[in-house]
């Protein structure tokens, strides 16, 4: 019998990977380099954690990485975020429909002495191997897999913390706290929340013809009288992808996978 692939699960922190881990046997570390990532059994199926602190580049070289190493059947970059919406709250989820780099734009020409005008922007996306046209093509928004997305919806009728909604995920090496800042991002790229990692993540998945999802949990929200970040918010983001786990291999079960 061929040897099952692993799904992939990346964390920036340990507080955002360390709950999975815990639940996981035959636990074994293989880090790359100083970044740790750990591969392991969950339920009978093969997982690897990957813990890569936090920021785009550190996510997009460990996606890479351990793409080459493992062959993965999916790669979920998972943990938490920040709100961009208002009527989210703290403990609410959100499974990245499309997520998107908010740090790739463009300023318009303004002569010197003119001011900055942040919100006088073109949006300009990455680029990623599009297979159908055979090319590297620069995209805004990258789509999270449909069998995921699936798989998200029914753990959400499980979840007991707040509400699952699904919508664009941001991505950025910043950490916007302007409250007229995030109203810009939200109306520019209909972001619901912000997180460092995602996008980056998609762009590489993109690239291998890996199946890809965002999910974050709201951690904090500056719109909502500046909550602070709770701890508390990985371990349940945790338990939400390992829902989404178990509904996403019962869907292989029913395909005979």
């Amino acid at each position: 019998m061929e040897e099952q692939r692993p799904v992939v699960i990346q964390g920036a922190m340990e507080v955002e990977t360390q709950h999975i881990i815990e639940q996981m046997t035959e636990v074994r570390e293989e880090p790359f380099g100083p970044f740790r990532c750990v591969r392991g059994l969950y339920e009978g199926r093969p997982l690897v954690i990957s813990e890569t602190q936090w920021g785009m580049a550190n996510a997009s070289a460990l996606a890479a990485l351990a793409i080459a190493r493992y062959k993965p059947k999916a790669v979920i970059s998972q943990g938490t975020a920040g709100a961009h919406d208002p009527s989210l709250d703290v403990y609410d989820i959100v499974l990245g429909a499309r997520t998107a780099n908010s740090s790739a734009w463009q300023s318009h020409y303004r002569a010197a002495g003119s001011g900055v005008d942040y919100r006088g922007l073109k949006k300009l996306g990455v680029f990623a191997w599009d297979e159908r046209k055979q090319a590297f093509t620069q995209e805004v928004y990258h789509f999270g897999d449909a069998a995921l997305l699936a798989a998200a919806r029914q753990a959400a009728a499980s979840y007991r913390h707040g509400r699952v909604v699904e919508g664009t995920i941001t991505t950025c090496d910043s950490w916007n706290c302007e409250v007229d800042r995030i109203a810009f991002l939200r109306e520019f790229y209909g972001s619901l929340a912000e997180e460092m990692e995602g996008d980056a993540v998609a762009q590489i998945c993109q690239s291998f013809a890996v199946p890809f999802l965002a999910v974050r949990i709201i951690s904090n929200s500056i719109l909502r009288n500046q909550d602070p970040w709770d701890l508390g918010t990985g371990p349940a983001c945790q338990d939400f992808v390992l829902a989404l786990l178990r509904a996403y291999w019962q869907q292989d079960s029913g395909t005979g996978l």
